[in-house]
């Protein structure tokens, strides 16, 4: 099994080298599921549980069963297999009580946002996000959106897919959770999408292909078109941070790539 993990990798590595990402093998965690990178920080989680990367090792967070992380500006959160969210603060993840998430994010210019379980999108205010220290009812703000997939990013608004896979971008407001309308960005059918905190973004097409939409400015700031990275893998998730992408196959290997 190595010796074909092995095979693979230099295909990968030949097919992204081509296209100017330079990629290698990430320190190694079993059967990563996600994996978030944000400030400096990469976080992941396997099958059960929420880990740190920090240098070439991987430690665990917690022994809370987390389905989803997320670090940023706005602090590391996570969400439980009971839908239930979590802040880590002072060495452990703090349970919230209020809307059950199906997925959260972190990246935003300190506010959190999220899916919950009936699919809409929601907003959480910096002042509400950096403030939570301890067990207790979060106040969350609906989007009037249906989403699957939701992310934030400090310099160039919000991305979300919805549950037909299609594209949306709007500016979210941190302090108010106010957005601007909703615009479709057509083109790509995504699983999951992902902004970085340099305003940089990335996803996951249905078909496991990892997709970068270009042309993002100030004057298109929902970008211009959308580029493929070649891999040989089918991948399950993305992230993007500090000049680094983090990819995730879908048989649980991790690679970070440089441009």
């Amino acid at each position: 099994m190595k010796g074909v993990v092995a095979f693979l990798l230099v295909l990968c590595y030949l097919a992204i080298s081509v296209a100017a990402w330079t990629c290698t093998e990430a320190p190694r965690l079993n059967n990563v599921q996600q994996i978030d990178a944000g400030l400096g920080k990469v976080i992941a989680r396997d099958q059960n549980y929420p880990y740190f990367l920090a240098g070439s090792s991987w430690y665990r967070l917690s022994t809370i069963r987390l389905k989803h992380v997320s670090v940023g500006p706005a602090g590391i959160w996570g969400v439980g297999y009971n839908n239930l969210v979590y802040k880590y603060i002072a060495g452990n993840f703090q349970q919230s009580s209020g809307l059950s998430m199906l997925q959260v994010d972190a990246g935003g210019d300190e506010q959190v946002v999220g899916v919950n379980s009936a699919w809409g999108a929601y907003c959480l205010r910096s002042a509400s996000a950096l403030a939570y220290s301890r067990p207790s009812s979060l106040s969350w703000t609906y989007l009037s959106r249906s989403m699957r997939y939701f992310s934030c990013s400090p310099h160039n608004g919000c991305w979300g897919v919805d549950r037909s896979y299609q594209v949306y971008y709007a500016q979210v407001y941190p302090s108010t959770c106010r957005s601007t309308a909703w615009r479709l960005v057509s083109g790509r059918s995504l699983l999951m999408i992902e902004a970085g905190t340099d305003g940089k973004v990335f996803g996951v097409s249905t078909a496991g292909q990892v997709v970068q939409r270009a042309g993002i400015s100030s004057r298109y700031p929902y970008g211009t078109s959308w580029v493929t990275i070649p891999v040989c893998m089918r991948m399950r998730h993305v992230s993007y941070d500090l000049g680094k992408l983090w990819v995730v196959s879908r048989s649980g290997f991790v690679m970070q790539c440089s441009h």
